[in-house]
């Protein structure tokens, strides 16, 4: 069986922490998971600060460590370029701040590895997660979005836009590809046209610490993810179901 792994780490404007959170992954991945081949990729999309130079100094220092670089922003933008350019069994990616903890990873490597799922998902919101330092607003934006998600597809997941996910190549290639979101609402889509399309998705319960120095804007992104549900309500998801079956 087919062993390899490759973690994603998006990146914009990531200087100060960025060359610690890649030596923190490579240590617990060496650890951790040494049954597998495994890379780390660092997409960065239009970084305007010194991440492109760091990037390409720790892909030099580690031959483990992958570099692309996008002229244009969107995490969706930077996942799909890098999933569909993967040969890895299993890919995923996670926030560069490492804001969900290290050891829930095996859980969702497994979950696709040995388990038959095509998802496996990091979650805050289900029972057993753990949410440290989290404001109450994003809180309470983040379970008014999931309710309404769940609202408006009967989706079984409840954390969509948690910044951990796990995928094998097929269902990367394949879902990702009919994603139009090239911004934050891309795990979304991916989740909803996934679920709705038969692939099994398993949601693992995190250990969470929030990062104070975040820069989402939590409203605008609250508003385009209500535009992108949307969109997917009334046709959008229609048309990337057909896709998908080999429709037009």
């Amino acid at each position: 069986m087919d062993t390899t792994l490759e973690i994603v780490l998006p990146v914009l404007n990531e200087e100060r922490g960025l060359a610690l959170a890649v030596d923190t992954l490579s240590a617990y991945l060496t650890e951790n998971l040494d049954e597998f081949d495994w890379r780390i990729v660092i997409a960065d999309n239009g970084s305007t600060d010194s991440t492109p130079t760091i990037c390409h100094e720790l892909s030099q220092e580690n031959n483990r460590v992958e570099f692309i670089r996008l002229s244009e922003r969107g995490r969706g933008r930077a996942l799909k370029q890098a999933w569909t350019a993967s040969d890895a069994s299993i890919v995923g990616y996670m926030d560069v701040d490492l804001s969900t903890r290290l050891d829930s990873l095996p859980a969702l490597v497994n979950a696709v590895h040995n388990e038959g799922y095509d998802i496996a998902i990091g979650s805050r919101l289900s029972r057993g997660s753990q949410v440290v330092g989290r404001p109450i607003k994003r809180e309470l934006i983040s379970r008014a979005y999931s309710l309404l998600v769940r609202a408006m597809f009967w989706t079984g997941f409840v954390d969509p836009q948690c910044g951990f996910k796990v995928l094998n190549l097929r269902t990367a290639r394949s879902i990702v590809g009919v994603v139009m979101d090239p911004g934050w609402f891309f795990d979304s889509e991916m989740l909803i046209v996934a679920e709705k399309n038969g692939y099994r998705i398993k949601e693992v319960p995190i250990h969470w610490t929030d990062d104070p120095d975040s820069r989402v804007d939590v409203l605008r992104t609250a508003y385009r993810d209500i535009k992108g549900l949307l969109r997917l309500r009334t046709g959008g998801l229609y048309k990337a179901s057909r896709k998908l079956s080999g429709g037009q």
